[in-house]
């Protein structure tokens, strides 16, 4: 089963993306199912690799190697190894594989202690998915895997959504710990359940965090940055999210840490912080973690605009010489896009925004410079001081 691409394809895929989209495709030979593995040529005959095919699927075929070797269990199980040899990781709960970051589009594993939580988002990797679990278990002698199989890139696959145990079994909330605190993974939550990527990013604000600041952890989900904050000395902090069951887990997981010091608001974060605002309600240090509110480039502009929105509305609230941890987990918005929103923010408000530290992805989501799809999360630790 071939398929051959044009000629005046872009050097993206030459220069090692793994995505062929439907309109680089000159013709396809053979006859092929909806996840098949099928073998890569470019105009001249030339061999580039091998990958899985979906014709629901813009992106045509996912290329899994640049070798003319077998797509089977060992070939996962070396991808996988491959991966934590990458992150050499002493850590009893981390990424272990991050998708087309790992060579292994479609697929996302993480370890919270002795559980595992997979997400399969393709066809093609779906079809794999036995000899995947089984070298899972090989390699790590879990107490259960739960998969969470439930993006909306699962229809775009002509996939149904999956969620359950799938080996094993555990509890509902996942207990897992971090930075000496304890946290619990929701497996009816968010992605797998917690955000792994933000958890060296929160380690940052230690220096500026002490017993006399009045703290705001804003779209907090399950409460990391008010936790850590908590953690490092707070007087106060206050957890703001939509979500009536983030809120609760957070509360579970304050009391499970012994923490006091907190309230908790279910809401919309535009309007509670605009509300603080109209009452006078100033804050040390505040984190604003939003969801990446662009999926792709078509949404690019409102995306700045919430950007723009939230974080001017936080610096309203900020006192002077107050602390911003704020936070971009999409790569329809560059780096530059953000800084430029947040220095557009400070702006209107007459604000000087001093940089105190960058953050970004942890070793465990590897960024691919190849594939700018890996590249998504920014994070800054700023100091916002009233120019007048």
């Amino acid at each position: 089963m071939r398929v051959q691409l044009k000629k005046d394809i872009k050097n993206r895929i030459k220069n090692g993306h793994p995505w062929i989209y439907e309109n680089e495709i000159e013709k396809i030979e053979g006859t092929i199912d909806n996840g098949d593995i099928v073998e890569v040529f470019n105009h001249e005959s030339y061999f580039i690799g091998k990958g899985y095919i979906n014709f629901n699927s813009k992106i045509r075929v996912r290329l899994l190697t640049r070798k003319n070797e077998k797509i089977d269990r060992e070939f996962f199980k070396k991808r996988i190894l491959e991966a934590l040899k990458r992150r050499n990781s002493k850590e009893e709960s981390f990424r272990v594989v991050f998708s087309e970051a790992d060579n292994l589009p479609g697929l996302i594993v993480d370890k919270f202690e002795k559980f595992l939580v997979i997400e399969i988002n393709t066809l093609g990797i779906e079809k794999f998915k036995s000899q995947i679990i089984d070298v899972l278990i090989e390699i790590f002698n879990p107490n259960g895997i739960y998969e969470k199989s439930d993006s909306s890139s699962r229809l775009k696959e002509g996939l149904p959504t999956n969620t359950g145990w799938i080996y094993g079994n555990g509890p509902e909330l996942i207990p897992y710990s971090i930075n000496g605190i304890r946290f619990f993974a929701d497996t009816r939550g968010q992605k797998t359940g917690a955000f792994l990527d933000q958890r060296f990013n929160a380690l940052s604000l230690k220096n500026y965090v002490d017993n006399n600041k009045i703290c705001l952890d804003c779209f907090s989900y399950t409460g990391n940055f008010g936790l850590h904050m908590l953690k490092f000395g707070a007087k106060h902090v206050i957890f703001v999210d939509y979500s009536q069951r983030a809120i609760e887990i957070a509360k579970l997981t304050l009391k499970e840490n012994g923490f006091e010091n907190f309230d908790l608001i279910v809401g919309n974060a535009f309007d509670i912080l605009k509300n603080f605002d109209k009452n006078s309600k100033y804050f040390d240090v505040i984190s604003i973690d939003p969801p990446s509110f662009a999926k792709s480039a078509s949404n690019k502009k409102s995306a700045l605009r919430g950007y723009k929105e939230i974080n001017l509305r936080a610096m309203k609230i900020l006192k002077n010489h107050g602390i911003l941890a704020t936070s971009s987990c999409t790569q329809v918005i560059s780096e530059n896009d953000f800084l430029n929103t947040i220095f557009s923010s400070a702006s209107d408000l007459n604000k000087l925004v001093r940089v105190l530290h960058k953050g970004g992805q942890p070793f465990d989501h590897p960024q691919v410079l190849n594939i700018l799809e890996t590249q998504y999360l920014k994070f800054l630790l700023l100091e916002i001081e009233n120019i007048k």
